[in-house]
């Protein structure tokens, strides 16, 4: 049996928003629709399930993340995760500037959790909080080869 992590999908609020800040981030519009339907309640678990989604892909073309911002049901607005909590915990991207990325998470209100921190010299690190509350982790590789 062959298993292939197929994307990681996460409710938000503001689903342009969100889109915007993983845009920047890097990532990259693959494709956008509104479901709706039997199908949809079926496979969700959902009565009347109608949502917007995106699907954002990496630049190196490996990891997809897909967005979606309820219609219907009303979305049910939670606490943002903490990161000891069980559950879904993080995204976590590679960069290649984490200033940089910072400064562009910045512009979307988004700041890290605590600071920077260096791990054993091999990677500057830090968890933010993105659009929804959503935990994201930026790592940048201190000597990449």
């Amino acid at each position: 049996m062959t298993v292939r992590l197929e994307n990681v999908a996460i409710a938000v609020r503001d689903l342009e928003a969100a889109i915007a800040f993983f845009i920047d981030l890097g990532l990259s519009v693959i494709g956008r629709d509104t479901v709706s339907g039997d199908w949809a309640d079926t496979a969700v678990g959902l009565d009347g399930n109608h949502a917007k989604i995106a699907m954002l892909a990496t630049p190196d073309g490996h990891g997809r993340l897909e967005l979606f911002e309820y219609l219907h049901p009303d979305a049910i607005e939670t606490q943002p995760t903490r990161p000891n909590e069980i559950g879904m915990h993080r995204l976590a991207f590679s960069v290649d500037d984490i200033d940089a990325s910072l400064e562009v998470a910045a512009r979307h209100g988004c700041y890290p959790l605590r600071g920077v921190a260096t791990y054993e010299d091999v990677y500057k690190l830090t968890y933010l909080r993105g659009p929804s509350g959503i935990l994201v982790m930026l790592a940048q590789e201190l000597h990449a080869s």
